[in-house]
């Protein structure tokens, strides 16, 4: 049993494959070629903090995540912002480091971030490692979660209160 906090380990189906999961009409397995052949490719030109190698210059391509988690159906109705808005997206990597993102900062009618799924990094494609999660607007690389192998997609279920 781990530590409180300390990342757990994943055991991937296949490297460079992630499970899109969590209420959703359209559960899957995508490979990286998926990530590049289903959806349009976006390019981002980043810099972020990388608290052991310091400062990261990098340019990532893939979709957006918004397209891809939108096409696993989510189990809300689209046509109410505050329905969507209770929405959350986890994503854990290969490593076990995971993350935690609002729907809000994806979705056009809030944050409409250009959150990636890369499948390329600086020109060299990410099939045999798996996609990365960009964010880029962070100026740390803790959301940058690397070998991604799955995206649970749900809603924030607020404890009752005491």
């Amino acid at each position: 049993m781990s530590r409180p906090g300390t990342p757990t380990r994943t055991m991937p189906v296949r490297t460079g494959t992630l499970a899109v999961r969590g209420d959703i009409g359209r559960p899957g397995t995508l490979t990286v070629a998926d990530l590049r052949e289903r959806w349009e490719q976006h390019e981002s030109a980043v810099v972020f903090d990388c608290a052991t190698n310091g400062p990261q210059h990098h340019t990532f391509s893939g979709p957006l995540l918004r397209e891809v988690a939108g096409d696993a159906l989510p189990a809300f109705d689209a046509r109410r912002r505050k329905d969507r808005s209770r929405f959350v997206l986890a994503v854990t990597g290969g490593d076990g480091h995971h993350t935690v993102l609002a729907w809000a900062e994806i979705d056009a009618d809030f944050g409409d971030a250009p959150i990636l799924l890369a499948t390329r990094l600086d020109g060299r494609e990410l099939d045999a490692v798996g996609s990365q999660l960009v964010v880029p607007s962070d100026r740390c690389g803790a959301r940058y979660i690397s070998a991604i192998r799955s995206i649970w997609i749900g809603a924030c279920r607020v404890p009752a209160e005491s």
